[in-house]
């Protein structure tokens, strides 16, 4: 087992043990100090760089196991770090020698220097070959740095695989067991003699150091049963409802678990070494036993936090009642075979066992595994059967003819069948001889469902986290709550901002969630986090695209100047147009033109900012220019034919936002002028998109350009016989009675001719605005037939007309007199 990953849990926040951690902390020596002294000089750097690399090189690889392969291996790794350091530390200094070397010129032919001046460049010359040669032999050593570790990466590869390979007596053979029984009377009295030690050991310490140690194992379960009513009552108090308080309860439940039987692991320990009668062997057996037992904690803590066993409603997968009671038992059953397995194996080193007794301690604590998972899986199928039969029973209650129970998702006996044929397999290569082959699918079975339960749990901490903190809840907007402005529309998006950041943050929290959980995974293969890190720590070089290097910290460095001056240039648009415009005496349409010329130019400057820190200056966009341009010939032709229109509209103004515009049958307000198109309202409350360049190639009525005044016009047909002077009269006193004729200019009656037997008279006034227009004409419609009604002076009666009779004879149509 790879007991050295995870070893270190995540403890809550007490005050006790957090003023032990930190005492302890303070007490070690800082060993980032040391590592800056020592790295402080470059010429330090490349001697220790070159001493790891001949230490590397005098090493016998042949002679060594997986474990001295991998420290070699990060030798080398360190000494081609160390190198490529002094490469980077000594190359300014070269750079600033050579300058100060230019500096002084080349001498003139036949003219002979100063001694001064001689001696300087003389010095200058002396040091950039010697800096010039270092960077050189830096770059040399971290080259043969580099290709020692591939080697020795190669060789442990091989070694790995040659283990696997490795077949020994068959379990079920008899060679295997006469081999072990020659072999177990020793190993037996050899253990015997360190069991002897650990007596001795453990009888010298006094009876204090053991009360004391009994007393703290005391206080821990006090705390335990404690710490547990804590983290129920903080997260049912603390934390706001929802799935973020199920997932804090279980890494709550995670840290106490994994807290408690670690810290009494460490009081015993702490209790056995008082005495000072064990030796260093036992020692370092002591401190791996207490490794194993806090990661046994942590493994059985986060099998509980999963399972959540009496408290469904806080569980956070989806498994049911019935499953969580038949795997109960299943997370400590699972710790204590880790912890079994992997001190037998301590045991059998530090004794010095026989192969046949380390091959039957492994091939054991493997089949151990083997009936553990195995007895899980079983009861997994009992109670999907159960599950199924009691939905079937239920169905069948419910109607005459009893169906199948609910459908499966194929996944799920998919990933059954395949771990059923992964433990047979490791139980076919332990008993055939395939020991090694047989234990590592196991141990990789049980690492893997490890590794993905922990990456399940923190995968859904910062997802609640980011949703519950992010994205509030918000509630669907009905007619009355719409927004009417667009001021209104901006603050009832900023939810839907906040959400989509929350689900893009939390993305990329499980994305790198998973890139551990891949690391962790691919540890035991050859790949552990030194090698892949190493291989990422590559990308800094860069990658060259013809004459631009993109490197990792430049890219980076685009994005973040990116979103910061997008941000930035959106903050500052957004006080321009909301504090500062409006102190101006800018109409509306021109402080929205402003505003927008503003994010258009700032998103400009931006995007050329992140392409410099990128590499790619505003010289080298010349071609891309150029290649646009023949797509912009054929294609793209009309787009930029509007943003240029959009950016003229903007500038000159012929229609502005408010405006009352008439285009190609097109009659409406203005509520938006784009890059490519403006936004019409029309009187039913549509919207009409118009791309700019009709506003600039066509006719345009505007009818709020210049003059804001709008005209009311009635005209009335009246029989000849009318008194013109007082149906002049009555026109006028309705026009002057309203109060939304304006005096000046004033209202005036006219008579337009005589048209079919009657006359037409024309009044017209003026209103405030062409808007007001359409009401005020239809409130003197109703004035004016009222005040013609009261002085008896009727309306003329309109013309007829007869259809020919020769469409009535066609049978076209009825002949029958229609208005004109």
């Amino acid at each position: 087992m790879h007991s050295n990953v995870l070893t270190k849990p995540s403890l809550p926040s007490v005050l006790m043990v957090l003023a032990m951690l930190v005492s302890m902390v303070l007490a070690m020596p800082s060993p980032a100090l040391a590592q800056t002294e020592e790295a402080s000089e470059p010429a330090t750097l490349l001697e220790v760089a070159r001493k790891d690399l001949d230490t590397v090189r005098a090493t016998d690889e042949d002679k060594l196991d997986d474990a001295g392969m991998l420290a070699l291996r990060k030798r080398a790794l360190s000494a081609q770090t160390k190198a490529e350091e002094a490469a980077t530390l000594m190359a300014p200094e070269l750079t600033a020698v050579q300058a100060r070397l230019a500096e002084l010129g080349t001498p003139a032919a036949g003219v002979k220097e100063s001694p001064d001046i001689a001696a300087q460049r003389a010095h200058l010359l002396k040091s950039v070959s010697t800096l010039d040669s270092q960077i050189k032999l830096a770059r040399l050593v971290a080259v043969e740095a580099e290709q020692a570790a591939a080697t020795a990466l190669a060789n442990r590869r091989s070694l790995f695989s040659a283990r696997l390979e490795e077949r020994i007596p068959a379990v079920l053979g008899p060679a295997f067991w006469d081999e072990l029984s020659d072999d177990l009377p020793a190993d037996w009295r050899r253990l015997e003699r360190w069991n002897e030690e650990l007596r001795e050991g453990i009888v010298v310490v006094s009876l204090r150091a053991w009360l004391a140690v009994a007393a703290a194992i005391a206080v821990l379960l006090l705390m335990w049963a404690v710490l547990k009513r804590s983290v129920v009552h903080l997260s049912t108090t603390r934390v706001p409802p929802g799935r973020l308080r199920r997932s804090l309860y279980a890494v709550g439940v995670l840290a106490v678990g994994t807290l408690i039987p670690g810290l009494i692991a460490h009081a015993v320990m702490l209790g056995l070494h008082s005495g000072g009668g064990i030796s260093e062997a036992l020692t370092k057996l002591a401190e791996s036993v207490e490794s194993i037992l806090w990661f046994g904690g942590f493994v059985t803590a986060l099998g509980s936090a999963l399972l959540m066993p009496g408290k469904p409603s806080w569980r956070l997968p989806p498994i049911g009642n019935d499953t969580v009671a038949r795997l109960r038992w299943f997370p400590l059953a699972l710790a204590v075979a880790i912890v079994l397995s992997w001190v037998s194996s301590r045991l059998s080193l530090l004794v010095d066992a026989s192969v046949p007794t380390t091959w039957a301690l492994k091939g054991l604590g493997s089949l151990t595994f083997v009936l553990v998972l195995g007895a899980a899986l079983l009861q997994l199928k009992r109670s999907h059967r159960a599950q199924a039969a009691l939905a079937e029973a239920d169905h069948g209650h419910a109607q005459d003819e009893p169906s199948p129970g609910p459908a499966t998702p194929l996944w799920l006996p998919t990933l059954r069948t395949i771990m059923w044929v992964v433990l047979v397999a490791a139980t076919l290569a332990l008993l055939s001889g395939y020991m090694a082959l047989g234990s590592f699918i196991v141990s990789q079975f049980v690492w893997g469902l490890i590794v993905l339960s922990a990456a399940y749990l923190v995968a859904v901490l910062v997802d609640d986290l980011f949703m519950t903190l992010l994205a509030p809840t918000s509630q669907p907007l009905t007619s009355l709550d719409k927004p009417s402005s667009a001021e209104d529309k901006s603050t009832a998006a900023t939810p839907k901002t906040r959400e989509q950041a929350a689900v893009l943050l939390s993305g990329i929290s499980r994305i790198l969630v998973g890139l551990v959980a891949m690391i962790l995974l691919l540890a035991p293969y050859g790949e552990g986090p030194t090698d892949l890190f190493h291989r990422t720590g590559l990308l800094s070089e860069g990658l060259s695209i013809g004459e631009v290097s993109v490197k990792p910290s430049a890219l980076f460095q685009a994005v973040l100047v990116l979103v910061v001056g997008l941000f930035s240039v959106r903050l500052f648009k957004d006080w321009v147009g909301t504090r500062y415009m409006p102190t101006t005496r800018m109409d509306v349409g021109m402080r929205l033109s402003v505003t927008t010329l503003i994010g258009y130019v700032g998103a400009v400057v931006v995007v050329a900012l992140a392409m410099s820190a990128v590499g790619v200056g505003l010289e080298r966009v010349a071609w891309v220019a150029s290649a646009l341009s023949v797509g912009i010939g054929f294609g793209l032709q009309a787009v930029v034919q509007n943003f240029v229109s959009g950016l003229i509209l903007l500038a000159e103004r012929p229609v502005k936002v408010g405006d009352w515009v008439s285009l190609a049958g097109v009659e409406g307000d203005i509520r938006r002028i784009n890059v490519r198109a403006t936004e019409i309202q029309m009187g039913d409350r549509s919207t009409v998109i118009v791309p700019n360049s009709e506003f600039i190639t066509k006719i345009v009525r505007n009818v709020t350009y210049t003059d804001p005044l709008g005209m009311v016009q009635i005209k009335l047909p009246m029989p000849l016989s009318t008194d013109t002077r007082k149906a002049r009269q009555v026109l006028l006193e309705a026009f002057q009675a309203h109060p939304g004729v304006l005096d000046t200019p004033a209202p005036n009656v006219q008579l337009d001719g005589i048209d079919g037997g009657n006359l037409v008279f024309n009044a017209t006034g003026f209103v405030s605005s062409p808007r007001a227009a359409y009401g005020v004409r239809s409130d003197l419609l109703f004035d004016v037939l009222e005040r013609l009604r009261d002085v008896e002076l009727p309306l003329g009666k309109p013309p007829t007309m007869l259809l020919s009779q020769a469409m009535a004879a066609s049978g076209s149509a009825p002949e029958q007199p229609l208005p004109i």
